[in-house]
């Protein structure tokens, strides 16, 4: 084993002896200073024997820093159990090894010397209530192995250079599903490659929706009913296959990886609270995708406190008709139904007065987006996420048929939304990963065909070290975004695991966009070029379906639970 200050020779693969063996031992630290830290949290926040909201909100940055280090401790579980199954089928060759061991050195790193929320904000272990002795205890032999020389330059070229020869590979490093999964994945690669990839940056450039062949070709691979079951005219399959789907899709455009979403969210509001009537009328129409969904919940004012709604739905005798402003309404224009979250308590000023609404509208045009009487709407012009369109809505006086009141019981609007909190934050995961992974597509191409100073950019140690990072990662965001979904099909309670894929998939996806840009320079800030767009993208997957902050509140709560 080379010393410090001793280069390894990036000729031989420098994979750790005993690699997994090493890791495996780190474990037992890890899990250890976490349970340190939520009980140091857990002092900080108790009032009376009880958790105060009012103090986790003081002490915020212990919390969500207590919610980060719950998140590396379960990728680095995640990452070794994929370890594990990769060495059982004999597929654990040296590239998974080489992702494996920087993963690891990394994040004991960071779990060490601070941990990266963001760009901006590095969280500390003396920031959640632990001392020196406490980190020290990080470091076992096995440890210091990992952080002294898991994660060198030497390994990072050399993971680079294998790269380069299994660039036809549709993942860096196996992926650790089965062959079903892994079918799937390579035909919607293929759709993507030959459908969207050609196409999606010019319906950025041009802010256009994607067109509706796109929508019928998905409809007939079954994309849309993925997930329901098949009394309904869907397919049955599990969270897991939603999660290689969306991802492909969302490596060709994050738009068309996103269209499913929309029905996921609709269908799984139904399963879970809709009446038999409801679900026998609607599922078969989403699965089909003869019927488009749009979730209509944020209002101007509330963002991500669903809670003080204001829109509200008044009884019309059997019917209802609902008054009041949203806004950020994915797909808005010409879809057929939205799940419209409204308050059906007026004397309310919380959750406990909300109802879900299954309210039918008619899809627009581009000259008439909002033809139904009763709503209006415009154009948010955003930055990225363009292919769906984003929309504010004004309901005045909406008609919606009473056997539309989702559940038939007024009050349910918010726990029914709540239900489908662990499958859409699943799913936005996977799309974080998909535009990790574009990134890293847009990024290798570049870096191999672009010169300077007589040799290819990916010869220089910096930008094969970013390549390297970026595949890593994206590597761990995957297998925490499996293990949730995977809880997710053996019906275990996972809105903790589906919030910490959530909460670590955007922040990667964010990375590795950056990383890819920086890497093209001043190119890569011309729009002329696909990385500017999956600049774009990646950024909302920080803010969407629950913002960074809001999910680390979520995950650091449920971790005091």
């Amino acid at each position: 084993m080379p010393h410090d200050g001793q280069d390894m020779t990036l000729t031989a693969t420098p994979v750790l002896a005993d690699l997994r063996q090493l890791t495996a031992q780190t474990l037992p630290a890890v899990d250890n200073i976490l349970a340190n830290a939520k009980a140091a949290l857990r002092t900080m926040v108790t009032e009376n024997d009880r958790i105060s909201g009012k103090l986790i909100e003081a002490h915020q940055t212990a919390a969500h820093g207590v919610a980060w280090l719950a998140t590396y401790a379960q990728a680095l579980h995640q990452m070794q159990n994929w370890a594990d199954r990769l060495e059982a089928d004999e597929k654990f060759g040296a590239v998974e090894q080489l992702i494996h061991q920087i993963a690891f050195g990394e994040y004991i790193w960071q779990i060490y010397g601070g941990i990266q929320m963001n760009q901006g904000e590095v969280v500390r272990l003396q920031d959640m209530g632990l001392t020196q002795d406490d980190a020290r205890g990080l470091m076992s032999p096995a440890a210091q192995m990992l952080t002294g020389h898991g994660n060198t330059q030497a390994v990072r070229s050399r993971l680079v250079d294998l790269m380069q020869e299994q660039s036809a590979n549709i993942t860096v490093g196996a992926s650790g599903l089965d062959d079903e999964l892994e079918m799937i994945r390579e035909q919607f690669r293929r759709f993507a490659v030959e459908k969207v990839e050609p196409f999606a940056h010019d319906w950025h450039l041009n802010d256009d929706l994607i067109p509706m062949e796109i929508i019928e070709e998905l409809a007939e691979m079954g994309v849309f009913g993925l997930t329901i079951p098949e009394e309904y005219g869907g397919f049955g399959m599990s969270k897991s296959s939603m999660c290689v789907v969306s991802e492909e899709l969302s490596r060709g455009y994050i738009g068309v990886g996103s269209l499913g979403t929309r029905s996921e969210i609709a269908a799984e509001l139904i399963i879970c609270g809709g009446t038999d009537e409801q679900k026998q009328k609607w599922l078969p129409q989403l699965a089909s995708a003869e019927t488009l969904p749009t979730a209509v919940f944020t209002e101007p004012n509330t963002g991500s406190d669903l809670g003080a709604l204001r829109t509200r739905a008044v009884r019309d005798g059997d019917d209802w008709t609902i008054t009041g402003n949203k806004t950020w309404i994915t797909h808005a224009a010409r879809t057929h139904v939205m799940t419209v979250l409204a308050r059906t308590e007026p004397d309310t000023t919380d959750y406990r007065g909300l109802s879900m609404f299954l309210a039918e509208k008619t899809p627009g045009t581009d000259e008439a987006p909002f033809p139904t009487k009763g709503m209006t709407g415009g154009e948010i012009e955003v930055l990225g996420y363009r292919g769906m369109k984003e929309y504010e809505l004004a309901f005045d006086g909406f008609k919606v048929k009473g056997e539309n009141l989702l559940g038939g019981e007024t009050g349910k609007g918010f726990k029914q939304l709540m239900q489908t909190f662990e499958s859409a934050r699943i799913q936005t995961a996977a799309r974080a990963v998909g535009v990790a992974a574009s990134a890293l597509d847009v990024a290798m191409q570049y870096a191999t065909d672009r010169k300077q100073f007589g040799k290819p950019l990916i010869n220089f140690p910096r930008v094969s070290g970013k390549l390297a990072m970026m595949a890593v990662e994206t590597m761990v965001a995957r297998q925490l975004t499996y293990f949730s979904a995977n809880e997710k099909d053996n019906d275990r309670r996972c809105d903790l695991e589906a919030g910490m894929a959530k909460l670590l998939g955007a922040r990667v996806a964010w990375a590795c966009a950056d990383n890819a840009l920086q890497i093209h320079g001043g190119n890569g800030f011309a729009l002329e070029y696909k990385v500017s767009r999956i600049l774009c993208d990646a950024r909302i997957l920080n803010i969407f379906e629950g913002a960074a902050e809001i999910q680390a509140q979520v995950i650091a709560r449920r971790l005091l639970d």
